[in-house]
């Protein structure tokens, strides 16, 4: 990945500077996932797969 990535930072995250948050970045057409604490560990996802884990999560 690049030393551009942006990634933003989860409306449901912990509120305020809290580093308990996922992130997300939008990369040459793909989502990419991780969690604030462990940056290294990124999980990439298309946006009909990260939709799918969405609706399959929310109850």
């Amino acid at each position: 990945m690049s030393q551009s990535t942006v990634w933003q930072k989860s409306s449901f995250s912990g509120g305020g500077d809290s580093s308990d948050c996922v992130e997300v970045a939008a990369t040459q057409g793909v989502l990419r996932l991780r969690e604030s604490d462990e940056p290294d560990t990124v999980i990439a996802a298309t946006g009909a797969g990260l939709a799918a884990l969405i609706r399959h999560l929310r109850p």
